[in-house]
């Protein structure tokens, strides 16, 4: 019996052992706490490293696409530190502009769309912001003296604002808020702070790229238009006197850089408009221009008020001016007439019509008043090049007349009483001066011209 209940009371404190959990120590617990945070932080840290890596090949694959970065951006912050929603507002030195939502409540939404841009309320953690450049972290923004546009409209509690400084300037604010009081850790606030630098990076990138397209631009239109001169002069410079090609090429470069449609050129002679060029004009504009031929504008016309001021005109199809025949006959909407002027006076006018209401540019005036003026050197080469001609042609025939006058006289010099020589000398020069084909040289004898068979008289056939 005894023995019996020995064991039976061993086999008791053995389940009793077994049944009991094993107790941890503190440095187990203290082992576990700390393996979650390290897991805790690791995945923070990876899911910072993940969106820091989206964001960057955004800003490389979409430069000028600052919306979708803003809003990226603003997703991830909102997101890793766990906020409800976020606003990117831009600063233009005035006024904040939001620039990009995230998770916004709708009543939030639509007060921001009526509000427009705004200059924060002093005592706002905005305000203090755009003048300090510094974070402004509330931890409860209804507790404050001034709550705020966003606690009133979008039931923000906590909020955190980081400014976006380039070269110490305000450029824009990253805000994101919680809707209950649970302020945001320094981890957090660095966070956005490295966010804000990233949406700092996108828009200077975005600046670079658009003053780069903007100078590739220029370099471009100013390669064309250097381009489109060298042809204009190259014409000019093998075609000397001829002045149709020359005002041809104008006008078909002049109206292709200025994206028109069709151009006329006109001289201004003896008070009247002589159309001497037409590119790309339809045939019933051709067919006006042609049958119109030279022309006395009136004054209600654009060409007229050329004619008076000596300036540029830009006339429009939808104005209450007197109609215009490019409108009526070409289609045009909107067209530029642009003086050739040499020393204030009008030599003649280049138009260019487009077939839509789009107004030429400042640059595009500036383009065909530099083809006018070249329009004006072609034409006063070709009156120099003319007169050199003249002047050319006048002495070679002094020349030639001088050359002949030495050669008869010296024949009558040396012929001694012999005239047969001295008179075919003179018909043969005369002859060849005059461009004549042949002559006859008669003498003058008793009332009657008549050949002799002698030396006074000769008869030569050219």
């Amino acid at each position: 019996m005894r023995r019996r209940s020995r064991a039976s009371s061993k086999l008791t404190k053995a389940r009793s052992r077994k049944a009991m959990p094993k107790r941890r120590s503190a440095s187990t617990v203290r082992a576990e706490s700390e393996s979650d945070r390290l897991r805790r932080e690791r995945d923070e840290a990876l899911l910072r490293e993940t969106a820091n890596s989206e964001i960057l090949h955004l800003i490389s694959a979409s430069p000028g696409d600052l919306e979708l970065v803003f809003r990226t951006i603003l997703e991830h912050a909102t997101s890793i530190c766990n906020a409800n929603f976020g606003t990117l507002f831009r600063f233009d030195g005035e006024n904040l502009l939001p620039a990009a939502q995230f998770n916004t409540p709708t009543p939030l939404l639509e007060a921001q769309t009526r509000r427009g841009p705004f200059k924060p309320t002093p005592g706002t953690a905005m305000n203090h912001v755009l003048r300090t450049k510094q974070v402004s972290h509330s931890a409860d923004k209804t507790a404050e003296a001034v709550p705020g546009f966003f606690a009133e409209h979008g039931g923000a509690r906590s909020q955190v604002a980081v400014p976006m400084l380039k070269d110490d300037l305000l450029i824009g604010v990253i805000v994101i808020y919680h809707q209950e009081v649970r302020p945001f850790t320094n981890k957090q606030i660095e966070l956005l702070q490295n966010f804000s630098s990233q949406a700092v990076i996108a828009i200077e990138n975005a600046r670079l790229l658009n003053e780069l397209r903007q100078r590739t631009g220029d370099l471009s239109e100013a390669l064309e238009q250097q381009t489109a001169i060298s042809e204009v002069l190259g014409v000019i410079g093998s075609s000397p006197g001829e002045l149709e090609p020359v005002f041809n090429a104008m006008l078909k470069n002049a109206t292709r850089l200025c994206e028109a449609n069709f151009g006329t050129l006109y001289l201004f002679e003896d008070g009247k408009f002589c159309p001497v060029a037409l590119v790309g004009a339809s045939p019933e504009w051709q067919t006006y221009v042609k049958e119109r031929g030279a022309f006395v504008p009136t004054p209600d016309q654009p060409i007229g008020q050329l004619l008076e001021t000596r300036r540029v005109v830009q006339a429009y199809a939808d104005t209450d001016e007197a109609p215009i025949a490019a409108f009526r006959f070409g289609g045009a909407r909107v067209f530029i007439a642009v003086p050739m002027l040499k020393d204030d006076e009008l030599v003649g006018a280049i138009n260019i019509f487009r077939q839509e209401a789009r107004p030429f540019t400042e640059k595009q005036i500036a383009l065909v008043q530099n083809f006018a003026a070249q329009a004006v050197i072609a034409i006063e080469n070709t009156r120099l090049l003319n007169e050199l001609h003249q002047r050319t042609a006048d002495l070679t025939e002094s020349l030639e007349q001088q050359t002949a006058t030495s050669e008869v006289l010296k024949i009558i010099s040396g012929s001694q009483g012999e005239l047969q020589p001295v008179f075919e000398a003179m018909l043969e020069n005369a002859t060849r001066i005059c461009e004549a084909n042949f002559g006859v040289l008669n003498l003058h004898e008793n009332g009657a011209f008549a050949p002799r068979r002698d030396a006074q008289c000769a008869a030569r056939l050219r």
